[in-house]
């Protein structure tokens, strides 16, 4: 297949961008830079802006389907989550439609539906709703979270000696590592018209988490809770100050409340595993 990896140079785009060249597959890596992964197979670089509709023409020619894992996960006080994640998807969307793409593979969140207050997710399940509607073959994945993006939260806590979570009941989560899911992507290539949520195979506590990561820095745990309201005042507080914090804080208040467990448990790599191999690095 020819196909369109929107994103194919971020952390989980450049493991989906090593799997397709894999399998065999034609890839057109769009990304707005373009990085040295050291992969070989037929593929082409395509630099990509969302934002304008205008540079996204021609980019789609050809293909049999577009992958986006377009998204806005950093701060920035100069562009916002609905401006990457929705518009400029939709952008992409809409380049795809007027190539004659066929199927449209769309990297969403879980529970994206369920938190209209989260602009880094509400983004997302409008998007989803926007594909849904386009006529176009679709498979929308909603992960739970992956490997890397918990470690790299809980390691500067550990470094400091001291984890805080938040609330007083336990929270659980499946994430899964980013080649365990491109693998599980390319593998469902054929798929078309579902919503999949989908996480590892190990479920942990964030408690457990923070427990696993003190143990592999052979540091003693000291885990302390902080009331959930803390978040709410520091988003308010980034908000009125308008440097594009309030979406990571509202996000990572979301991500450490709700449960974020997938129906879908795929994956060969172990989180344990990996968590003592980050803190030997």
């Amino acid at each position: 297949m020819k196909i369109v990896l929107a994103g194919a140079y971020g952390n989980l785009g450049s493991d989906i961008f090593r799997a397709l060249l894999a399998a065999g597959h034609q890839v057109t890596a769009a990304d707005m830079i373009e990085r040295d992964l050291g992969l070989s197979g037929n593929f082409t670089f395509k630099k990509l802006d969302v934002t304008d509709p205008k540079a996204l023409v021609g980019l789609c020619s050809g293909a049999d389907a577009v992958i986006s894992t377009v998204g806005l996960t950093k701060t920035s006080a100069t562009v916002t989550n609905y401006q990457i994640d929705y518009q400029g998807n939709v952008n992409l969307l809409n380049e795809a439609k007027r190539a004659g793409v066929k199927k449209f593979i769309y990297i969403s969140v879980l529970k994206a539906d369920k938190a209209p207050k989260v602009p880094m997710l509400h983004a997302k399940y409008l998007m989803e709703e926007e594909l849904k509607k386009s006529g176009l073959d679709y498979i929308i994945y909603r992960p739970t979270g992956y490997f890397y993006d918990i470690v790299k939260v809980f390691k500067p806590m550990i470094e400091k000696g001291e984890v805080t979570l938040l609330g007083k009941e336990p929270v659980s989560a499946n994430v899964i590592d980013t080649p365990d899911f491109a693998d599980y992507i390319v593998r469902h290539l054929s798929d078309a018209n579902v919503t999949v949520s989908i996480g590892g195979k190990e479920t942990w506590t964030y408690e457990e988490i923070a427990r696993m990561c003190f143990a592999a820095a052979g540091k003693t745990p000291v885990i302390k809770r902080a009331p959930v309201f803390l978040f709410d005042v520091l988003a308010f507080v980034n908000k009125l100050k308008k440097n594009g914090k309030e979406a990571i804080i509202r996000f990572s208040k979301w991500t450490l409340t709700e449960p974020m467990v997938g129906d879908v448990c795929y994956g060969e790599h172990s989180f344990k595993q990996y968590i003592s191999d980050s803190f030997k690095s």
